[in-house]
């Protein structure tokens, strides 16, 4: 059975590490503070100037003023910082942050992403992802394996405008965690209850697929 938006995120959830300084993109990734190991201690930044978000707010909590990247309301833990998106993005281009979770459109064999834009719809604004890829050498691409109409998402060249070249390194799909390397996607975790077969069949480029497979462990 395919992953939920939840499950993604609790899955994306246990590659976090103590102390790590971490940012979440708009959509699926940003649910990933919801999902925080209980005891670990990691700081959420968004490249609009906060350093330190906590969870989603309730209607209790919730504060019209205090908004990430993409607009959303959210929360700030304690010992959060805030500050100006330019002294946001020397660090996210310094390279001072330890994980970026992002969503994407397309990803291909190189380790190339698309994100950004789909030519002939409306197009809001490159926002930080180029300036995330670029700086970042730990990244990880959540979305669907497939799109509505069942055309893979993972190619062996992305077809839309790229936001980075050659700088992804890991994917989770609704269908599976995948690395890449070698200029091939290498099957690691299969969603549980989904086949092999299903997700060679979803993914248009190179997959090399191991002997064993292991059901992820959410």
């Amino acid at each position: 059975m395919a992953l939920s938006r939840e499950q993604l995120a609790q899955r994306v959830a246990k590659e976090l590490k103590d102390g790590y300084y971490v940012n979440l993109g708009i959509g699926i990734p940003t649910l990933v503070a919801n999902y925080i190991p209980e005891g670990m201690q990691v700081m959420l930044q968004s490249e609009n100037g906060l350093l330190g978000m906590g969870e989603f707010p309730t209607e209790d909590t919730i504060d019209p003023d205090l908004i990430n990247a993409g607009k959303q309301t959210v929360t700030a833990v304690k010992g959060a910082s805030f500050f100006s998106s330019a002294e946001s993005f020397a660090m996210i281009r310094g390279g001072h942050v330890d994980l970026t979770v992002l969503g994407a459109f397309e990803v291909d064999v190189e380790g190339s992403i698309a994100s950004w834009m789909i030519p002939g719809k409306l197009v809001k604004g490159m926002g930080g992802a180029m300036d995330l890829v670029a700086g970042a050498d730990n990244i990880i691409v959540t979305m669907m394996h497939a799109d509505k109409h069942g055309n893979s998402k993972l190619l062996s060249k992305c077809e839309l405008p790229l936001t980075g070249y050659g700088c992804i390194k890991r994917v989770l799909t609704d269908l599976a965690f995948i690395e890449i390397k070698d200029g091939a996607f290498h099957l690691l975790e299969r969603a549980p209850g989904v086949s092999v077969e299903e997700i060679v069949a979803k993914t248009a480029g190179k997959l090399i697929v191991p002997e064993h497979v292991p059901e992820m462990i959410l």
